[in-house]
C-alpha cells in the first residue's frame, strides 16, 4: 500500500467573508482547510509536497486565479483546481478548463455541489499521488530492466525477450526477479498492472 500524504483543501480568495464562509463549510464536512488572501501569498508558501485540492477565485488583484493556475501547472503541481467566480463568462470558463482546471463554479453556488466537487478532487489527488509514487519506484529500475519490463507488458515470454535482446532466458528471469523485489510485487501480473497504472 502506498502512503498518501495528508490531504488539505487550499482556498485562495481575496474576499475575507468568502474565505471564512468556505472554511466553515469545508471544515464542517470534515476536511482540513488552509486559506490564503492572495495568489502571491499562496505561491510564496507553496510546497510541491502539498496534496489535496485548490479552490481558487478567478478575479484577484496582482495575480489572477487563471495566472496562478498556469504558474502551478508549469511547476507540475498535483493539486486539482476548482475555479470559482461571481463574474463568469464562457471565454473565462473555457480558458480555465483549457489550462487544467478540474471544475468551474459560479457564485453563488450550492454548498452540496461544492462539497461533491471537493470530494471528487480529493479522490483525483489521491490517484495522482499514487501514480507519482509508483513512478518514483519505477525510476529505480536499470535501463535493461526497463527494456525487459516493456517486453513483459507487451506479453512476451522470457524466451522471446531473451531472443530479442540477445541474452539468456535465465538472465531475463534474474532481471524480472530484481524488478519485482524493487517494486515490492509478488507476481508478474502485479508487475504489469502496476506499470499500466503508473503510465510507465
Amino acid at each position: 500500500m502506498l502512503e498518501v500524504p495528508d490531504m488539505k483543501v487550499y482556498v485562495v480568495d481575496d474576499d475575507e467573508a468568502m474565505r471564512e464562509s468556505l472554511r466553515w463549510l469545508i471544515e464542517s464536512a470534515g476536511h482540513v482547510v488552509e486559506t490564503f488572501v492572495s495568489a502571491n501569498q499562496f505561491l510564496t508558501l507553496y510546497n510541491s509536497q502539498w496534496r489535496g485540492c485548490l479552490i481558487l477565485d478567478v478575479r484577484m488583484p496582482t495575480i489572477s486565479g487563471l495566472e496562478l493556475q498556469s504558474a502551478l501547472a508549469s511547476r507540475g503541481a498535483l493539486l486539482p483546481v476548482i475555479m470559482i467566480s461571481g463574474y463568469a463568462d464562457v471565454p473565462m470558463v473555457v480558458n480555465a478548463m483549457q489550462t487544467g482546471a478540474m471544475d468551474f463554479l459560479e457564485k453563488p453556488f450550492d454548498d452540496h455541489v461544492l462539497l461533491e466537487r471537493i470530494d471528487k478532487a480529493l479522490a483525483l489527488s489521491v490517484s495522482q499521488t499514487d501514480k507519482e509514487e509508483m513512478r518514483k519506484q519505477f525510476s529505480r529500475l536499470t535501463v535493461r530492466e526497463r527494456e525487459i519490463l516493456k517486453s513483459v507488458k507487451d506479453g512476451m515470454s522470457s524466451r522471446m525477450i531473451a531472443e530479442s535482446l540477445g541474452i539468456s532466458a535465465k538472465t531475463v528471469e534474474v532481471h524480472r526477479s530484481n524488478m519485482m523485489q524493487k517494486l515490492s510485487v509478488n507476481s508478474v501480473a502485479e508487475l504489469v498492472s502496476m506499470a499500466w497504472q503508473a503510465g510507465v
